[in-house]
């Protein structure tokens, strides 16, 4: 290997390293609707080490719009490069960081649970406390939805993972900005 290799590759190294340390990043990207533009997109992340952990791709109201979000970690300067580089793509027409604004954001996870170890209702009772719906009931396991921010579907997955969770699949987070920024009083 040249040296200029083995420079790429402790450069590489250390840029990971810092990623992963970092902090939750939430990024809403306006795109016209192409799946080149999410091919372009996730080839960034991959060329330049970045972490993600979850991608959405959804078409927007607007006819030939489409919102892609992505959960990424890292510091500030890491994710301002991030966004440097998704200007970059032509069919990018806007990226917010939703991280340090208002925002509604969203998970749905499906979680089916062995009832071998715990009765029923013991799961019941979980489910209930998380607001889960059971959505599929066999002899032998309970299939469980869970809508919620990211803390609370990890919550709930902890909560479930003893009684032994058999099968499972997650979405990634979708993301707004939240339009009215002040307080609500509701009575």
């Amino acid at each position: 290997m040249r040296w200029w290799n083995q420079t790429k590759s402790v450069t590489d190294k250390r840029m990971a390293t810092t990623v992963a340390a970092g902090h939750k990043h939430t990024l809403s990207i306006l795109v016209k609707h192409n799946l080149n533009t999410l091919s372009r997109i996730i080839g960034i992340f991959s060329a330049k080490g970045f972490e993600m952990e979850s991608l959405t791709f959804a078409s927007e109201a607007e006819p030939g719009m489409a919102r892609i979000t992505i959960t990424t970690r890292g510091d500030d300067k890491t994710v301002e490069q991030i966004n440097k580089h998704l200007h970059n793509v032509v069919d990018v027409l806007k990226v917010i960081d939703l991280t340090h604004r208002k925002c509604i954001e969203r998970e749905l996870a499906i979680v089916k649970v062995s009832t071998a170890k715990a009765g029923r209702p013991e799961i019941m009772l979980i489910a209930d406390a998380f607001k889960a719906k059971v959505i599929d009931i066999t002899a032998d396991k309970l299939a469980l939805e869970v809508t919620g921010n990211s803390d609370k579907v990890d919550a709930m997955i902890e909560v479930l993972r003893p009684y032994g969770i058999v099968a499972m699949s997650r979405t990634g987070s979708v993301a707004l900005k939240r339009e009215f920024q002040g307080a609500v009083n509701i009575n």
